[in-house]
């Protein structure tokens, strides 16, 4: 009996493909819909409806069986509730990571299983290796499009039940390959950004679900250059939509968001790109997760990144005590920002990480 893989399909071409590259390869495909929200269906930003009809699309050509699921519910027990408190804490959390680790490597998983899959597959752009009994998450062939900073909090059971077929192949292979096999989508726009939000303006978006709360926005020497509206709808780094451009005392330089003083509802700003307050030569972080199951050594030669586009960063762990962990760089990283994640690499193995509580 052919292997059963069950493969998500997001009706982007990523996950088409991925679709169409192992029902080639002779297993028995299932695509997989997975609905995760429905606040706001029938708004101009929520595509689900196009993107369900182009899955089903794709699964018709290619000549597989297609089910759609609803994790909704899932999608905002599990991740968006802890999206918006770690907003309103003041942090920036990354949901896609959470969303990976909870719906579609746990409730996707667990419904492929019961479908009688035995893996599941992904567009995602990494790979997967088995080396000595363990699992190793891989980065992609594609740099450009790696996505294992995304997928760094699997662990053993997820990954050894995991495909990324497209993990040796570049984005510009894919198109074709999708146009070739007469793909509806093969032209298909990527999607970018938090899935749920789209394309809406982000403070528009988290104003409908929490609450404004303005303060001042002070520099690091505690002069007062404007107002913001709330802590919560600011990170670190932040250029756009401060709205102080005009300060007459102002070396001319853009102003870029620093700190945020929760105590007294304070956002710190200072102007030029290297300000020496956006500048880290070392984080601490919380809630490590190792896929191994085992931390990697203290004082060691590793590679990190505290955001998704960005390049490694050469580093060493400092200290580990239970889920805590210092890292410390050879160069100073910009804008490190709480509640994103920093994800460790030893070469092409993804290590795994931890979420940013600060840099230093």
């Amino acid at each position: 009996m052919n292997k059963r893989v069950v493969v998500g399909m997001s009706g982007g071409v990523d996950s088409s493909v991925t679709a169409l590259l192992l029902k080639e390869q002779g297993y028995d495909v299932i695509g997989l819909f997975m609905k995760n929200w429905e606040d706001d269906d029938n708004s101009e930003y929520c595509s689900s409806r196009q993107d369900l009809l182009d899955a089903v699309s794709v699964a018709d050509t290619i000549g597989i069986p297609i089910e759609a699921v609803n994790f909704a519910k899932e999608y905002k027990d599990r991740v968006f509730s802890s999206f918006l408190s770690e907003y309103q804490a003041g942090r920036t959390p990354n949901p896609d990571i959470l969303c990976n680790a909870e719906i579609k490597f746990k409730a996707f998983l667990d419904h492929a299983i019961k479908l009688g899959a035995d893996t599941i597959a992904t567009g995602h752009y990494a790979q997967v290796r088995e080396e000595n009994g363990l699992f190793q998450l891989l980065k992609a062939t594609d740099s450009s499009k790696d996505q294992s900073y995304f997928l760094h909090r699997l662990n053993q059971a997820q990954l050894s039940r995991a495909m990324f077929p497209l993990g040796k192949l570049l984005k510009s292979e894919i198109r074709v390959i999708a146009e070739q096999h007469g793909l509806c989508n093969f032209a298909k726009k990527d999607s970018t950004g938090i899935c749920f939000i789209g394309e809406r303006p982000f403070r528009e978006f988290l104003s409908g679900y929490l609450p404004t709360q303005p303060g001042e926005m002070r520099t690091p020497e505690g002069r007062l250059v404007g107002r913001h509206i709330g802590l919560s709808f600011y990170t670190l780094g932040q250029r756009q939509g401060l709205g102080i451009g005009g300060d007459k005392n102002s070396s001319g330089e853009p102003w870029f968001v620093a700190a945020k003083d929760m105590e007294h509802n304070r956002l710190i700003v200072v102007q030029g790109h290297d300000h020496p307050a956006l500048l880290s030569s070392r984080l601490t972080a919380l809630d490590a997760h190792w896929i191994s199951g085992t931390a990697p050594l203290l004082n060691h030669s590793y590679a990190a990144k505290t955001r998704y586009r960005q390049a490694d960063a050469p580093c060493q762990i400092t200290q580990l005590a239970g889920d805590h962990c210092s890292v410390s760089f050879e160069q100073s990283q910009w804008a490190v920002t709480p509640g994103q994640s920093v994800v460790l690499y030893d070469g092409e193995v993804c290590l795994g990480g931890a979420i940013i509580e600060g840099g230093i």
